[in-house]
């Protein structure tokens, strides 16, 4: 088994001969599914990816980061009172002041295959700058928030929220601004931040 059947319980999707040999050189490669994509980048990004298939073992990776930082004392920033609520019984303190911590701990709204980002709003950030919130972030999602571009992720954003569409939307990446994403508007104003992601697989 492969190391992307490991993590996700899938290998590659197929695609005909017929379909490759009239794809030129500069196409898009269809034969890699969405998360193994995501996972690409995200790890070359530089980004550290901890997969889970329970909230146990979500649990579990939380502590190992804890051990390797000695953040066990340390007060999370966080902006979601229900991410406080899910992570109660985890021997955390929290607080709403970024000055008072070194990490941000927050959900997001999609993970970005195409270039491995972290697509947030402010439900997450209310009226903060990326370069706002601490450098060292603990991002938790799941499985079913992986989309293929930041087009889709934003489609699914207005389908989600009709009654009131988040603001603040931008995008978290791990690397410094270059000229291969100048176009991308979405990362304007972000820094560069030392950032794990929490994966729990719900589908």
């Amino acid at each position: 088994m492969g190391l992307w059947d490991k993590l996700f319980g899938g290998g590659k999707k197929k695609v005909s001969k017929e379909t490759a040999e009239t794809r030129g050189v500069h196409m898009p490669d269809l034969q890699i599914p969405v998360d193994e994509k995501f996972t690409i980048h995200f790890k070359t990004n530089g980004g550290k990816f901890l997969y889970c298939d329970s909230f146990d073992e979500i649990s579990e990776a939380l502590k190992n980061i804890l051990d390797e930082n000695g953040w066990h004392d340390h007060p999370f920033f966080t902006l979601n009172p229900r991410l406080e609520e899910r992570f109660s019984k985890e021997n955390l303190t929290f607080t709403n002041k970024a000055s008072e911590s070194e990490v941000f701990f927050t959900t997001c709204e999609h993970l970005i295959a195409q270039n491995g980002s972290i697509l947030v709003s402010s439900n997450q950030l209310k009226e903060k700058k990326i370069n706002e919130v601490p450098e060292n972030v603990i991002v938790f999602a799941t499985t079913s928030q992986l989309v293929e571009s930041i087009g889709e992720g934003l489609k699914s954003i207005k389908r989600k929220y009709r009654d009131g569409f988040p603001g603040n939307i931008t995008t978290i990446k791990h690397f410094q601004a270059s000229e291969d994403n100048e176009d991308d508007f979405l990362t304007y104003g972000s820094s560069s931040k030392h950032l794990y992601l929490l994966l729990l697989e719900d589908l």
